[in-house]
C-alpha cells in the first residue's frame, strides 16, 4: 500500500503499510472521512512524520487524540494552528515551561517550531470523528504507533520518550531503557496536571540529557 509519509518513515516502517490490521485501518478511515467530519484534515494525518523525518528525531512527546473540536487539530500533537485558543492541556504545558525554564507564554500554540527541531509529537490515536473524543480509538492506529516506536527505538540511540498520562506509558514496555531516557508524569490535562506534571521540569531534563549525549538542547 502506498502511503503518503515521508521518505524515512517509509523507509523505517517498512511492511507495515501491508499488514491486514493497516489495509483494514486505511478502508475505516477512508469510509469515515467520507460521510462524517473527522480531523485532521486527511492531509496532515502524518504531518508529525512530514515535519520530522527519522534523522532528525531527537524526543518524542505521545499524545493520545487528536483534538475534537473545529480548527484544532492540525496533525501534531498538542499542537494547535495559529489564532485557535490554546486547549487546557496545551495551556498546562506552557505553564510547566514558564515554570521549569522561565518561559514566556507564545503568541500561538503551533508547536512546529518544535518538530522542525526534532520533536516527534505523535498521537497514540491519529484520526478522530468531531466532538468525540475516542471514537477512532481501538480500530489500529494504537498498533501503527507501537511500531513507530519500537522501530524507532531499536534503530536510534539517545531518544527522550516524554510520557504523560497512562495512555501513553502503555508505550513505555517497546522502548529499552538502556538506550533511551523516559520520563514519565501525569498528563497535563486539568484532570490530572496537578497530581505531577505540573513541577515535573520534563523540558529542563530533556535539554539536559541531550547535551550531556552531544545533541543540541531543544530551544523550546
Amino acid at each position: 500500500m502506498n502511503v503518503k509519509i515521508e521518505n524515512s518513515w517509509k523507509d523505517l516502517l517498512g511492511d507495515e503499510f501491508s499488514k491486514p490490521y493497516f489495509e483494514s485501518l486505511v478502508s475505516f478511515v477512508k469510509s469515515e472521512y467520507e460521510t462524517k467530519t473527522i480531523y485532521p484534515k486527511g492531509d496532515s494525518i502524518f504531518k508529525a512524520f512530514d515535519l520530522c523525518p527519522v534523522e532528525k528525531v531527537k524526543v518524542v512527546i505521545l499524545g493520545q487524540d487528536p483534538y475534537h473540536g473545529p480548527g484544532q487539530a492540525h496533525g501534531l500533537a498538542f499542537s494547535v494552528n495559529e489564532g485557535v485558543p490554546f486547549p487546557p492541556s496545551l495551556l498546562n504545558i506552557f505553564k510547566e515551561l514558564k515554570s521549569d525554564l522561565n518561559l514566556p507564554f507564545p503568541s500561538n500554540g503551533n508547536l512546529e517550531r518544535w518538530a522542525k527541531q526534532g520533536v516527534l509529537l505523535l498521537n497514540a490515536t491519529l484520526t478522530v470523528e468531531a466532538h468525540k473524543a475516542g471514537s477512532h480509538q481501538k480500530k489500529g492506529w494504537e498498533t501503527f504507533t507501537t511500531a513507530v516506536i519500537e522501530k524507532l527505538a531499536a534503530h536510534k540511540s539517545n531518544l527522550v520518550f516524554l510520557l504523560w498520562g497512562a495512555y501513553a506509558q502503555k508505550k513505555a514496555v517497546v522502548i529499552p531503557a538502556n538506550k533511551h531516557f523516559k520520563l514519565q508524569s501525569p498528563h497535563p490535562s486539568p484532570l490530572s496536571a496537578h497530581r505531577g506534571f505540573l513541577g515535573c521540569k520534563h523540558f529542563s531534563q530533556t535539554n539536559t540529557y541531550l547535551a550531556k549525549n552531544g545533541l543540541t538542547p531543544i530551544q523550546w
